[in-house]
């Protein structure tokens, strides 16, 4: 008898842990909705017509005291759509390059194939810190997002402010990005 309650009482603890780890909700898990496997944020947008996805979005804090924008922009739409503007807060990006969200044809800042650049001059970003960045489009609107801010190593150690012009990003009474 005491190896038949030995074996009954294995038994019950075997099927309890395969039982009690399994992911109940199946295709539905919280875990497997997670979108965002990288430091950046990913949003998709659409809407009326409007199909936009923005990948890995982020900001790098750079020694020079500025802030620059990584991430990626794509019009998945067939019609086409113009990013206006990048702020946080009151303080205005500085963008060159490529603006026109033409369908498939993607907006990269940073990276060996950026075709755009978006900085904050002069912002003292705090690395570490999540800042809420808003975004301007023509036809799709504004859209909010939470980023960090990353320091310059790893990934992101050749991300530098450029060679534009800064201009005024901010009025006086602005904040720091932190």
């Amino acid at each position: 008898m005491p190896r038949t309650k030995k074996a009954l009482t294995s038994l019950i603890a075997i099927s309890l842990a395969l039982t009690l780890t399994a992911c109940g909700p199946g295709q539905d898990a919280p875990t497997r909705m997670i979108k965002q496997v990288t430091d950046g944020v990913e949003l998709s947008l659409k809407d009326n017509g409007v199909d936009i996805e923005i990948l890995n979005l982020l900001l790098v804090a750079t020694e020079t005291g500025d802030a620059v924008l990584v991430g990626t922009i794509v019009n998945q739409g067939d019609t086409e759509d113009k990013l206006l503007g990048i702020a946080v807060g009151s303080n205005q990006a500085v963008l060159t390059g490529e603006s026109a969200l033409k369908k498939n044809q993607p907006i990269r800042f940073e990276g060996d194939t950026a075709n755009a650049k978006a900085v904050f001059y002069g912002v003292s970003p705090v690395a570490g810190r999540h800042v809420k960045l808003s975004l301007g489009f023509a036809r799709a609107g504004y859209v909010t997002a939470e980023v960090i801010i990353r320091d310059k190593r790893d990934d992101y150690r050749n991300v530098t402010s450029g060679a534009a012009t800064p201009a005024p990003t901010s009025s006086p009474d602005s904040q720091p990005l932190q």
